[in-house]
C-alpha cells in the first residue's frame, strides 16, 4: 500500500549562501495493507521529514514514493489533494483549525469532504470524541481554547474518523493518560484489522511494541548518521 524506493531529500539554506543540507539518501521501505511501521532513529535522523515527504508537504530530491497507484513524488497538486481526502490520513502532533468552528465540525470535515451526510458525519464525530473521552459540554466549543491532551485527542478523532486505506501517525500517544492511551492503541489495531496501511513515530517504546510489526531506522540513510 505504501512504498517508498531510493528517495533522497536536501534542504538548501538561501539565508546561508544556498548551502546545500543532505538529509536523506536512498531510503527504501514497504508497508502492506494490514501493517503498522515505526520509523525510528536519532533525534534530527529525519523521521519528520519523510513522513512529509509521503504527505507530500516536502518535494523529495529523487525515488518515488507510492501510496496506492499514487507516485507523491511526481504528483500533481489536484492528485496530492485526491489523495489526502480519500486514501492518506495524517494525524500530525499539532492541531490546526479554523478559530470558531466547533468540534463536531473539525472532526466530522474529513468525511463530508468525501460526500458523507452531515448528519452521518456529526454522528461519526459525536461517538468519536466520546470514545476518546471529550466531555460533550465541548463538543459545541472550538478545540482551540482545549488543553495540549484533548487537542490531541481531537486531532486523532479528526484523523480516525475517514477509514484511509493509509495512516500517518506523529506521536499519536504523546500527551496521553494510560486510559487514553489504551484507546488510541486499540484504534491502531482496529484500523490494521479493517486493512489499513500506518507508517508512525513512535518515542513511546511500549506502544510502538505493541501496535508496530516493523521498525524502520531512518538512520541508516542519514549521510553523516550512518553506520
Amino acid at each position: 500500500m505504501i512504498t517508498i524506493e531510493n528517495v533522497s531529500k536536501s534542504f538548501v539554506l538561501h539565508n546561508q549562501g544556498a548551502a546545500e543540507i543532505p538529509v536523506m539518501q536512498g531510503a527504501s521501505l514497504t508497508v502492506a495493507a494490514g501493517e503498522c511501521a515505526a520509523l525510528v532513529g536519532a533525534s534530527g535522523a529525519g523521521k519528520s521529514t519523510l513522513m512529509r515527504m509521503i504527505y507530500g508537504n516536502y518535494l523529495t530530491a529523487s525515488g518515488r514514493i507510492l501510496v496506492g497507484d499514487v507516485d507523491v513524488a511526481t504528483a500533481a497538486p489536484r492528485e496530492i489533494i485526491q489523495l489526502r481526502r480519500y486514501t492518506l490520513g495524517y494525524v500530525s502532533q499539532f492541531l490546526r483549525v479554523v478559530p470558531r468552528v466547533s468540534t463536531l465540525d473539525v472532526v466530522a470535515e474529513p468525511l463530508r469532504a468525501t460526500g458523507t451526510s452531515r448528519a452521518d458525519a456529526i454522528a461519526t464525530a459525536q461517538e468519536l470524541l466520546a470514545r476518546l473521552n471529550i466531555p460533550e459540554r465541548l463538543w459545541s466549543l472550538s478545540p482551540t481554547t482545549f488543553s495540549g491532551g484533548e487537542q490531541q485527542r481531537v486531532n486523532i478523532a479528526r484523523g480516525f474518523a475517514y477509514p484511509y486505506p493509509a495512516l500517518l501517525l506523529d506521536e499519536p500517544t504523546a500527551s496521553l493518560d494510560p486510559t487514553n492511551r489504551a484507546t488510541v492503541l486499540e484504534m491502531i489495531r482496529e484500523a490494521k484489522l479493517r486493512g489499513a496501511a500506518i507508517i508512525g513515530i513512535f518515542h513511546d517504546h511500549a506502544a510502538r511494541d505493541a501496535i508496530c510489526d516493523h521498525q524502520f531506522d531512518v538512520t541508516r540513510y542519514t549521510p553523516g548518521l550512518a553506520a
